[in-house]
């Protein structure tokens, strides 16, 4: 028989909050985090994204707080802010039926005097980036003096934050705090910063691999040439036209290039990476949220807290630099137990890779059948169309010169106008994909 949340110590408020939420069955990480959290230990937990961390953290946080004592009691760190609202958004469902329990978001990418003000009323829990919390402590802004916990989110995004930053904040703690380490990663870096921070005794656990939310994930790549990545890419976009997903690139400038050619395109999409201005980062976040677009192509940090459901695919445009990133970018689809693609886009040098990936994650790639040049072309025609049904008219157009234009099409029906448009547009691609191909050089 599964256990309950009230098998785990989890006091009845909370649960009735998680009824309200439907989130009835603890998640494997929940199961073996909350008793220990709720006793008297440092705590390492390891589980892929998806798996319910923050309720690991957050439900027995919650019911450690005291309430009559008017101090910050409990801080999170995030390496992002996207990731951070996401933390703080739980939380206040979780208290629901807890209203005596004061949350504060102190994130970076907006203005901080807003929430210095926020930190002059009564504060349990912060929810803060790195980088803001140093700076709200360098202001003296905030106390953390009777600060009795410390959870690191997501720690393996935060590792070069941490080593610069860390230090100070762990200045500003209690000795006897607990500190919670939560990761989906286990890298060499934060095994240092568990040896560094934690107590000796901490204990570790980690969830099995195959958990509630990564289990629906279905892992493919697809082999191509670097001259039709794009047009294999729009194909696949197409095949999946109203359904929601991300496209992950390396760069800013990828990213940036890759949205401008979807929205030539007319694909529903926004782009999302750290030079963007948090407005418009929050913007394009509530666009995707709502359902206005449904294509992000984003960086691996910017896409960090994006837990949207119903993902039904992430697409890697650029092989990730590391196993981990790997982890966390396929980790956006099959939340929740849902089903979920993760593609690979690889060039012919590439593809022996696949092999390490499988072997250090304990996964298995199939390749995904790549559309015939036909196709392509076909798919591309439609997206032509779509092009001109989608353009605005130019009112701009003197009507004399449109008269002329009309003129020269009076005599053609809608469809001999449609079979021409057609045929002149094939002929055209035609004419510059044998621009495209390399000239063969003979030798005498």
């Amino acid at each position: 028989m599964s256990k309950q949340f009230s098998d785990l110590g989890i006091q009845e408020s909370i649960i009735k909050a998680l009824d309200d939420l439907k989130i009835v069955v603890p998640t494997e990480i929940q199961q073996k985090t909350i008793p220990l959290l709720l006793s008297n230990t440092d705590v390492v937990g390891l589980a892929k994204t998806g798996t319910g961390k923050t309720a690991a953290f957050g439900l027995p946080l919650l019911q450690l707080i005291d309430t009559n004592v008017d101090a910050i009691q409990a801080v999170i760190l995030a390496p992002t802010r996207e990731l951070g609202h996401q933390i703080f958004s739980n939380l206040e469902a979780f208290t629901k039926y807890l209203p005596e329990v004061s949350i504060a978001e102190t994130c970076g990418g907006i203005p901080i005097k807003p929430q210095i003000e926020r930190l002059t009323s009564p504060t349990h829990i912060v929810v803060a980036t790195p980088g803001r919390l140093i700076d709200l402590i360098q202001r003296k802004a905030i106390s953390l003096k009777e600060t009795q916990f410390l959870v690191l989110d997501e720690a393996d995004e935060m590792v070069t934050i941490l080593k610069e930053g860390l230090d100070e904040i762990i200045a500003e703690l209690p000795k006897n705090r607990r500190t919670f380490l939560f990761s989906a990663t286990m890298p060499g870096t934060i095994k240092q910063l568990i040896q560094n921070y934690l107590n000796k005794n901490v204990v570790q656990i980690s969830a099995n691999m195959e958990t509630v939310g990564n289990q629906g994930i279905d892992h493919q790549y697809i082999v191509v040439d670097p001259i039709e990545k794009l047009d294999v890419l729009m194909h696949f976009l197409t095949s999946k036209e109203g359904e929601r997903g991300i496209i992950f690139c390396k760069t800013k400038a990828a990213v940036n290039k890759l949205a401008k050619n979807l929205a030539i395109n007319r694909f529903s999409s926004g782009a999302l990476h750290g030079s963007l201005s948090q407005g418009i980062r929050d913007r394009i976040m509530e666009q995707f949220r709502e359902g206005h677009i449904n294509i992000l192509v984003a960086t691996d940090l910017a896409a960090r807290g994006i837990d949207v459901k119903e993902m039904a695919y992430v697409v890697n445009y650029h092989l990730p630099d590391t196993y981990e990133n790997y982890v966390h970018r396929s980790g956006r689809t099959a939340r929740a137990g849902a089903k979920g693609l993760s593609l690979t886009v690889l060039q012919a040098e590439e593809v022996a890779e696949i092999a390490d990936f499988e072997r250090e994650l304990g996964i298995k790639f199939v390749k995904f059948q790549k559309p015939t040049a036909e196709n392509i072309e076909e798919n591309n025609t439609l997206l032509w169309a779509k092009q001109i049904f989608k353009t605005k008219p130019n009112h701009e157009v003197s009507a004399d010169f449109k008269n002329k234009v009309k003129t020269i099409f009076h005599h053609l029906t809608k469809d001999e106008l449609i079979e021409k448009l057609l045929a002149n547009q094939l002929l055209q691609t035609k004419a510059d994909s044998n621009k495209e191909k390399p000239v063969k050089k003979f030798k005498n």
